[in-house]
């Protein structure tokens, strides 16, 4: 659904995409296959009032969890209550997901204040109803993140039996290695790659097995947006799908 839905909204929106994609320097695939992982290209954008998420995550964070992320979503609500001032917003009737993301592209408010942006030009940024504001947001995002057009995201890769297993990334997708350094170390793409280029390893486990992926600064921009590796592959393979859907 998330393919189909994909490829129309790109034909909806070709012109306004294209010149996104054009004016931030981000592959149109990705801006669109982030709209659809996020709220299925608006339909699902969340119930929550994201004045009550934040203050009952801001103060109330539960105390058997690892993290104590309270200090994180008190700072979030004093930036909501900014955003609302500055976007004329009715601070009680937002609403948005369970931690306080919003609109199409799930933006937290410190997010939202940060890199969105007014691509229809009417003076607000609106990310719940203006189309050409959230995939300029969403572009933005990503090209003040570092996003680099037309190259690669990730490319499978087939570990030996002696492969370095401390070369495996956990926690930071950062590319820290060359592609040689990789290759010696026992992780070897399936496609041909400049020896150079910098590259992080990535494990990912399935029923039976486990897959490896060698990853690049594109892939790390994406876990900028979202910082689980699940997200940035899933953004990847549904933009590729889109992307063969609309060749």
């Amino acid at each position: 659904r998330r393919i189909d839905e994909g490829i129309k909204f790109w034909k909806d929106n070709e012109e306004l995409i294209g010149r996104v994609s054009e004016e931030f320097g981000v592959d149109p695939q990705i801006i669109v296959s982030i709209i659809g992982v996020e709220t299925l290209y608006g339909r699902i954008t969340g119930s929550y009032r994201v004045l009550d998420a934040l203050t009952t995550l801001g103060f109330y964070y539960p105390k058997d969890l690892k993290r104590d992320r309270s200090g994180f979503f008190s700072g979030e609500l004093l930036h909501f209550i900014q955003l609302s001032k500055e976007e004329n917003l009715p601070v009680d009737e937002v609403t948005g997901s369970y931690a306080g993301a919003m609109g199409m592209g799930q933006f937290i408010p410190s997010s939202y204040r940060a890199y969105a942006v007014d691509f229809d030009g009417n003076g607000s940024r609106d990310l719940w109803r203006s189309t050409p504001d959230v995939v300029g947001s969403v572009a933005n995002y990503l090209h003040v993140h570092g996003w680099k057009p037309g190259e690669p995201v990730a490319r499978p890769a087939v570990a030996a039996p002696s492969a370095d297993a401390e070369l495996v990334s956990t926690g930071d997708y950062k590319p820290a290695v060359s592609v040689a350094e990789a290759s010696e170390k026992g992780y070897r793409s399936s496609v041909d790659l400049d020896p150079e280029r910098q590259t992080a390893v990535l494990k990912l486990d399935q029923n039976n097995r486990s897959d490896y992926w060698l990853t690049f600064d594109n892939f790390y921009v994406i876990t900028r947006y979202n910082r689980s590796p699940l997200y940035a592959m899933a953004v990847l393979q549904l933009s590729e799908e889109i992307r063969r859907g609309m060749e």
